[in-house]
């Protein structure tokens, strides 16, 4: 769901962003059309997303059929738009195997569409050859999300498959095993292809990224990287706080770890190292930040949708609710990234390289699509799709008056098609975690492992949380986001709720981890891919920008042991001490990682500061002041020292 254009800019050597995205971000690996092959392909992409506007608004049909017809239509497409392997492709050219795939892979589900009426009526009952045609069909599902999203998703979904039919389905005849399995994930909407995650992004996201395609052609990026550069970029370390501030910008719309990186990062990671960040340290920031636009209301990575379905709450309601942790986490990369700077001793942009803040405020009306949306989605007035259709109209309006980037019939195609383009990735996640969360609930190996976590936890909400973590975090390895909440949504929020957990604190618990995996070694693509641009060591990048992230460890346990933070029956004051502590709690821990709080800090010292930091970062008043009393402690004791330091040299 790359929403922003990536530039192309010099670091010490010319950078090729188009080959950073093409090894990172499967969704970047699309075929070469030019010329009128092009045009077909693009049309093709166009008509799609009208087709999604007109059956959000105003189609009527069955779900099965509505459903179908979406999955249908993304197959088709998707294996037009994706090769079989990574690589240099030949221009305007598919195989024929791959026109095999597209059409009886789309066939499939088009055969649900035409027999709509007749396999609900059917029930549980199926023919062999619509067990078939149920076989073939999640098969080339499963063959397009290799190729758009990746292998690690394909291995759960195999993996719990051969669960259910080896070890969950009791019946001694296999085929019936297989009837069973196939015609649930197949033929159901209540389970598999065509359940919640599917419904979701066909009447939810898919406008939301049509919406996104308009918004990056109004040049809505560059603006974003402008004014952070006015507004932070001359402080110690400004381009890395640059990289923070128009990260989360960009997080409001974007829904992808590695685009959000290379989009903000071709421009943010080589300003860095020229201001003496070193490559690591660099493009950890970035990849950091861009992580973190997942969270950043009000799309969040499209989960934000899927959420709301699973709770059952308005997605207005999700947004509000994650305004705050987001927050606190963009803060804890802040805070980093200004202590490394200061430790360094790295200053800022020039009065000369700083963009003049006053002629940006011009360029201001750039955001009025976005305050539309938040304005109608905040107010519960209309729907979340209407909402999303008068920002799209408030994007063309706004493009008109952009000189640099004016919206014409030609962009307006294009952006059309790029929205048809976006869906294909999303969608085929979303399919694929639904027959994931299929299998575990149909299994009851939800329950079971439920009760695995409940029983080592042994009752203790700390250690049942932590486990929920490492499951969080290895399931969601190299899973886009979309797919990575319902994957956790199924697993592993269960947990919490038995443990007495809020739901919906549950449901951002394990959302909030399902990200990191973008960070975390091994599978850290995100970090991997800052790593490119910065020329610098992958492993290293994406340790360090684990520890960049440690808003995003910390945040969780908060919200999940302190569901104030979510406004979960709290009040303001509240709200507010929690913030205030765990604030200064990240500022503890984020200095004793950093080594530096306002001079370099003893070992001992950042044993304290760590342990202070964590234990405001607790719920309690008692942990609270002890916490405080430790940080303190180190800050004087630091105050001292470089004053001390500071009269020896007079």
């Amino acid at each position: 769901m790359a929403l922003f254009k990536k530039k192309t800019v010099a670091a010490e050597g010319p950078m090729d962003v188009e080959a950073v995205m093409k090894k990172y971000d499967r969704e970047s690996n699309t075929r070469v059309w030019e010329g009128v092959p092009k045009v077909i392909v693009n049309s093709l992409l166009a008509v799609f997303s009208l087709f999604c506007i007109y059956v959000t608004f105003f189609a009527t049909w069955l779900d099965l059929v509505r459903l179908a017809s979406f999955v249908g239509a993304i197959v088709f497409i998707g294996f037009l738009v994706f090769p079989a392997q990574k690589g240099t492709q030949r221009v305007n050219y598919i195989p024929w195997y791959d026109i095999v795939l597209m059409l009886v892979g789309s066939g499939t589900f088009f055969y649900m569409v035409v027999y709509a009426e007749k396999i609900i009526q059917q029930g549980t009952k199926f023919e062999d050859y619509q067990i078939i045609i149920a076989i073939i069909g999640v098969l080339c599902l499963l063959e397009l999300c290799r190729r758009c999203v990746g292998i690690p998703i394909i291995v759960v979904a195999v993996a719990f498959m051969a669960y259910a039919l080896i070890f969950a389905y009791t019946n001694p005849d296999f085929m019936r095993r297989v009837t069973r399995l196939f015609g649930d994930v197949f033929f159901k909407t209540a389970s598999g292809v065509l359940s919640t995650p599917i419904d979701t992004c066909s009447k939810y996201i898919a406008i939301f990224i049509i919406f996104g395609a308009f918004l990056e052609r109004t040049g809505i990026a560059d603006f974003f990287i402008k004014i952070s550069n006015s507004v932070v970029g001359g402080f110690s370390g400004g381009p890395a706080k640059v990289a923070v501030v128009a990260s989360a910008m960009e997080g409001m719309v974007s829904g992808s770890s590695v685009a959000n990186t290379v989009g903000s990062g071709s421009v943010t990671i080589p300003l860095m190292k020229k201001t003496g960040y070193k490559p690591e340290f660099a493009a950890a920031a970035e990849a950091a930040a861009s992580t973190g636009g997942q969270i950043m209301p009000p799309i969040m990575g499209a989960a934000a949708f899927l959420m709301a379905e699973n709770i059952g709450v308005p997605y207005s309601n999700i947004v509000v609710r994650a305004i705050l942790p987001a927050a606190l986490y963009f803060l804890g990369v802040f805070i980093t990234v200004h202590l490394e700077a200061k430790k360094e001793g790295l200053r800022g942009l020039t009065k000369e390289e700083l963009p003049r803040f006053l002629p940006l405020l011009k360029q201001s009306y750039l955001l009025l699509p976005l305050i539309i949306l938040i304005a109608l989605v905040s107010s519960g007035s209309r729907s979340i799709a209407y909402a999303a259709a008068i920002a799209i109209i408030a994007a063309i309006v706004v493009g008109l008056f952009n000189k640099e980037n004016r919206i014409t019939p030609k962009r307006i195609f294009e952006a059309l098609a790029a929205g048809g383009q976006g869906m294909i990735t999303v969608a085929v996640a979303c399919g694929v975690a639904g027959i994931i969360a299929g299998v575990i609930t149909s299994t009851g190996l939800a329950q079971d492992l439920m009760n695995g976590i409940v029983s080592l936890a042994g009752g203790q909400k700390i250690i049942a949380l932590f486990l929920t973590m490492l499951a969080c975090i290895v399931l969601g390895m190299g899973v886009p986001t979309t797919a990575n909440y319902c994957i956790m949504a199924a697993t592993c929020a269960p947990i919490l709720i038995e443990m007495g957990i809020p739901m919906l604190a549950a449901h951002f618990f394990v959302f909030y981890f399902g990200i990191v995996a973008d960070l975390t070694p091994p599978v850290a693509l995100a970090a991997y891919a800052g790593a490119a641009i910065a020329q610098a060591n992958p492993m290293k990048t994406a340790f360090t920008a684990t520890k960049l992230a440690i808003g995003a460890f910390i945040v969780p346990y908060v919200f999940a042991l302190s569901p104030e933070m979510l406004f979960i029956n709290t009040v303001w004051h509240e709200v507010v001490l929690i913030c205030i502590s765990a604030i200064i709690g990240m500022f503890g821990v984020s200095a004793a990682l950093e080594g530096y709080m306002i001079t370099n800090m003893k070992w001992y010292e950042r044993i304290i500061s760590a342990a202070g930091g964590l234990l405001l970062i607790y719920p309690g008043l008692v942990t609270d002041v002890i916490g405080l009393g430790l940080v303190g402690l180190v800050l004087v004791a630091q105050i001292i020292r470089k004053n001390a330091h500071k009269k020896s040299l007079v």
